[in-house]
């Protein structure tokens, strides 16, 4: 018998004998449904228009499930038309309106296409979950359309009348637009995002207003989303970095209209130092148009010098703090000749691209200019204080983490660091030594003070956690990153390619091997037979030859480039990773077009031997937990040791 204290306490909830068997069968019933569908997502570096694309078709499910509802019934033409329809219900009936096409027969068979929809993603789950769903206004009429036979004489006419009455009193448009929403967000039952939110794209902050309106998403931090959040945090390395990369992806729209950062300090600088300087070394990828901040090309560019130059001192500064970092070699600004402008790296010398450097005492280069210091103090207020950014990084601890175990899945951005001999890297840490699991909850634990910890009550803690952040940006042994360097200067200014080059950790070739995935299935004490594992990070170079799917179907690799700067690369446009009670699904992108069609194709990775039932998932364990709780409750009823409450 369980505590009778916990006992009692639940009895507040289910007071009496009846009401505690009420839950029993509904828990019992709810177990028998078929799983939920699991979507993952990687890698969206601020590509809204894709992502919440295919947040909206489903990742082309909403299309298959209309081929399945009506096949030959309707036209291809009229099935692609539906598809939109729901996709973008306000743009297309507003475009409709303007071309006159509305008619109220239109209007009545579309709401009957979307209802008999509506029924055939609805049919999985429980009537109550549905409800909860709907929207308050038309909550009542589309539940009774859903479970309305229409093909009864009887019930016929209750049926139509509901149709007629949506038409009548001229709230159609709204009437389909809520239809539309619901079969997006039944067919999405839980969606994972593993890692890279933000950067070289052009709107982050769409994506995360997207995320936080999802009733069911989970977040798996990416090197990439770490810098924000450090920068977010106060830390002046990961707001050089932020700020580096966005002047370089010609990104002003997030930064000055998204989320507030006054960039008119960074400009004026930059314009006044490298007046003269065409900054040609920095000049801006133009992917995308900025809207409401249009920065010319050569502006950009002189920004992006001015704020990398500062990121090199500002890491520098880290570096040097911070010897348990072991990142000596990246410190490379006190290796230039600034005379002769070459740059000593290995015991050998490489030209500078670019040799105007004003702002660098050669005597210390790391020290920050009197107006470097100024103008990272105003930038950092902005970071602190920027209300939206805030709030975006608050969603991003809440519903994130390092990593996480989900129905089998082990789910985490980049690698778990690995030795050149396949064993788990051990960390010298100053709590000790750590490797595997450890090493990533030691991680996540420091990510977590960096934000939250009061400073006043633990200044050496704050700061550590605080300088750490930029570490999980960069570090070698960073699971987030997973490489042995970052390379920002070579890339920049020096010509040699391989200089540049930045090699993965070992995990990335070990773990294409099913004993290594094994391996980390133990660790994190997971079934090696039913586990996967799933990852973003590395692009899937889909035009070499490069595959998904790795290890014996035990390891996904779901990055294909979902960010146009990676597109040349892969040759796709990145996947989704659909996990349904029947099967795992990969559906591959196509580039982005909204005119077009953008139907991903899909291929089945892995058939399920039976169809998963809510009784499989990590819900059901909790569900079995309840139900055994609630017996318990109902056995002290039939006994009289808990007395009901009438």
């Amino acid at each position: 018998m369980r505590d009778l204290d916990y006992l009692t306490l639940l009895s507040h909830e289910f007071p009496t004998a009846r009401s505690c068997a009420a839950e029993i069968i509904n828990l019992r019933a709810i177990m028998a449904l078929p799983k939920g569908n699991e979507y993952f997502f990687s890698d969206i570096h601020g590509e809204y228009e894709s992502f919440i694309h295919l947040l909206r078709s489903a990742s082309g499910v909403i299309r298959a499930k209309i081929q399945d509802t009506f096949g030959e019934l309707m036209p291809e033409e009229d099935q692609q038309r539906l598809a939109k329809l729901i996709y973008y219900p306000g743009e297309v009936l507003t475009e409709m309106r303007r071309s006159g096409e509305m008619t109220d027969e239109w209007y009545k068979d579309t709401i009957h296409q979307l209802v008999a929809l509506c029924r055939e993603v609805a049919s999985k789950y429980t009537r109550s979950k549905v409800r909860k769903k709907l929207p308050v206004e038309y909550g009542y009429a589309i539940d009774e359309l859903l479970h309305t036979d229409e093909s009864e004489p009887d019930k016929r006419l209750y049926y139509m009348e509901i149709v007629n009455a949506v038409t009548k009193v001229d709230v159609a448009d709204d009437f389909i637009i809520a239809l539309s929403e619901l079969i997006q967000s039944l067919l999405v039952d839980t969606l994972h995002i593993i890692g890279d939110i933000f950067d070289r794209g052009p709107r982050a902050d769409y994506v995360m207003d997207e995320l936080i309106k999802f009733s069911n998403v989970d977040i798996q931090w990416g090197n990439h989303d770490v810098s924000w959040m450090g920068a977010a945090a106060g830390n002046p390395a990961c707001i050089a970095t932020v700020l580096r990369i966005a002047t370089n992806y010609n990104s002003f729209d997030v930064l000055e209209d998204g989320y507030g950062i006054n960039l008119r300090p960074l400009s004026m600088f930059a314009d006044k130092v490298y007046r003269d300087d065409d900054c040609a070394a920095f000049r801006p990828h133009l992917l995308d148009d900025n809207m409401y901040d249009s920065v010319s090309p050569d502006l950009a560019a002189k920004m992006c010098k001015a704020i990398t130059v500062i990121e090199l001192k500002l890491e520098g500064r880290l570096i040097r703090e911070h010897p348990e970092y072991k990142m000596d070699e990246r410190l490379l600004l006190d290796k230039v000749d600034y005379d002769r402008g070459v740059v000593s790296i290995g015991g050998k010398e490489y030209p500078l691209k670019d040799t105007h450097f004003p702002t660098v005492d050669p005597a210390d280069p790391y020290k920050l200019t009197p107006e470097e210091e100024v103008l990272m103090g105003t930038l950092g207020y902005s970071f602190r204080h920027s209300r939206r950014l805030q709030q975006h990084i608050k969603f991003l601890y809440s519903h994130g983490a390092l990593y996480k175990i989900c129905n089998n899945n082990l789910l985490f951005h980049g690698c778990i660091p690995m030795d050149s001999d396949g064993n788990f890297k051990v960390i010298e840490t100053p709590e000790g030594r750590k490797s595997g699991k450890d090493l990533m909850d030691y991680y996540q634990e420091k990510i977590i003070d960096a934000y939250f910890l009061d400073e006043m009550d633990e200044p050496k803690r704050k700061k550590e956690a605080v300088d750490m952040m930029w570490y999980l940006w960069a570090g070698p042994d960073s699971p987030l990153f997973g490489k042995d360097k970052m390379a920002t200067f070579e890339h920049i200014l020096i010509s040699d390619k391989e200089l540049s080059r930045e090699n993965y950790n070992p995990y990335y070739e070990y773990s294409a091997n099913e004993e290594y995935c094994k391996k980390i299935f133990d660790e994190f004490e997971m079934n090696p037979e039913l586990s996967h594992i799933i990852n973003g990070h590395v692009p899937v170079k889909v035009a070499k030859g490069e595959r998904p799917v790795k290890a014996g179907g035990k390891l996904y690799v779901i990055d294909g480039g979902l960010s146009k700067a990676y597109h040349e690369k892969t040759g796709i446009a990145g996947y989704t990773l659909i996990f349904n009670s029947h099967h795992m699904a990969l559906a591959e992108h196509r580039e982005f077009d909204k005119n077009g069609d953008n139907t991903p194709e899909m291929y089945i990775t892995e058939s399920m031997k039976h169809r998963l039932l809510v009784r499989d998932t990590d819900n059901g364990k909790v569900l079995k937990k309840q139900i055994f709780d609630l017996e318990e409750l109902f056995e002290c009823y039939s006994i009289g040791l808990i007395k009901e409450s009438r």
